[in-house]
């Protein structure tokens, strides 16, 4: 799982925003900045499964609350699609000055019309994402908003959801001079349209518009039969999150985390020297042997975040890996017929004086249990030759003889 850090910033006006970021599981290649829908959160079910699931990806992705909305501070009534515009712009220099600059934009429903119009104002943008976005912002004005009829300054109060929503005509006038298919044909960026053929808040059309008004490289992902909200089946939104990804990949600038990679590949010698690099909170650590990379960490139990599996189950599983490759090896060179091997291990610690062949005398020692099953069309005596060709794995020698761990000074 993504480890989740709440974070504030100020917004475009002043307001104090709460945001989420989520931060990638194993070595960091790129950095989004996700928009909500009109009125919605960054705790919209959906929004919070996608961008998990970016950061499974190594994706890093920022949420927040625009103005007013959720846990945000500011009025409601006082923002427009404009002043959203300009929150998502502070957004994303909070993160190029406390992070690194996102690469990738991301906006469901009107975020998504938000993220195509802010684009052109970020440089370090190379990728724009839409999921169900309307191809022009005054669809509200066909949807919730229907029917009002305001000055610039006089207030209504709508009901979106069951919730209500205090809203100005200056909302209205706002909505109404954007010209959101200019900027798309002006759009200089890769751009990728999500959209349900059965949405029944923002139809298909607006996605054909936005597809036919934009330059290449373009692409289109049907999601089938997805809910606008996403909400309905989980599943949509890891599909949509696994097909952002691979999409992305090559769009978006990595090169940061490619030199971090290259690096690390670097200083791993050709001794197989792992190189584990920890962060400034919690006890996740990056690991790096060669060109595999992977996480490990604590339970939460003990203050860990769960992203990987712990020291001791990584050593367990550096024993069980060697037994198996070991009694593998052994079989293909006599030819039996090993169809498969497992190694189950539990460590533990035990008295000594409960070790009838231990050399301790006083005090605990720590204690590996291993149990071995072979399967194939094999004689007994075979079964017992490669359980006891297990134990000399060049692992279990190493954990068993005399070993030395010196400090680099």
């Amino acid at each position: 799982m993504s480890r989740t850090e709440r974070i504030e910033f100020d917004g475009a006006h002043g307001d104090r925003l709460a945001a989420r970021l989520e931060h990638p599981v194993g070595p960091l290649r790129a950095v989004a900045l996700f928009a909500h829908c009109f009125t919605c959160s960054k705790d919209l079910k959906a929004v919070v499964r996608i961008s998990r699931r970016l950061a499974e990806n190594g994706f890093a992705v920022l949420r927040f609350d625009f103005t007013g909305l959720g846990e945000s501070a500011g009025d409601f009534a006082e923002t427009n699609f404009s002043s959203n515009l300009d929150d998502l712009e502070a957004a994303a220099h909070y993160l190029e000055e406390n992070h690194r600059p996102p690469g990738l934009l991301i906006g469901h429903s009107l975020g998504g019309a938000a993220v195509l119009a802010v684009a052109e104002r970020l440089d370090s943008v190379s990728a724009v994402a839409t999921i169900a976005a309307p191809s022009d912002p005054a669809h509200l004005l066909d949807g919730p908003l229907a029917d009002l009829e305001l000055d610039e300054d006089d207030t209504a109060e709508i009901e979106i959801a069951g919730r209500p929503f205090r809203v100005k005509g200056q909302l209205l006038r706002d909505l109404s001079e954007q010209r959101l298919e200019e900027r798309i044909a002006a759009l200089d960026r890769s751009l990728l349209l999500f959209h349900s053929p059965v949405d029944e808040v923002v139809g298909i059309d607006h996605a054909r518009r936005i597809y036919e008004a934009a330059k290449h490289p373009k692409s289109f992902v049907s999601l089938d039969r997805a809910d606008h909200l996403l909400l309905d089946d989980p599943r949509d939104g890891a599909y949509l999150a696994e097909v952002l990804a691979a999409w992305a990949s090559r769009y978006v600038e990595v090169e940061e985390a490619e030199e971090r990679t290259e690096k690390a590949e670097e200083e791993a010698d050709a001794d197989g020297a792992v190189r584990v690099e920890g962060g400034a909170e919690g006890y996740r650590a990056e690991v790096t042997a060669g060109s595999h990379r992977w996480v490990a960490d604590e339970p939460e139990s003990v203050g860990g975040g769960d992203q990987g599996p712990n020291p001791y189950e990584l050593l367990l599983a550096g024993l069980g890996a060697c037994k198996v490759m070991t009694m593998r090896m052994y079989a293909d060179r006599r030819e039996w017929p090993l169809e498969g091997s497992s190694v189950t291990l539990s460590h533990g610690r035990i008295h000594a004086e409960d070790c009838e062949d231990c050399e301790t005398a006083e005090g605990k020692i720590d204690e590996i249990r291993v149990e071995i099953e072979v399967d194939g069309d094999l004689d007994d005596e075979q079964r017992h030759r490669l359980v006891e060709i297990a134990e000399r794995c060049p692992v279990h020698r190493t954990l068993t003889s005399e070993t030395k761990i010196r400090q680099a000074e």
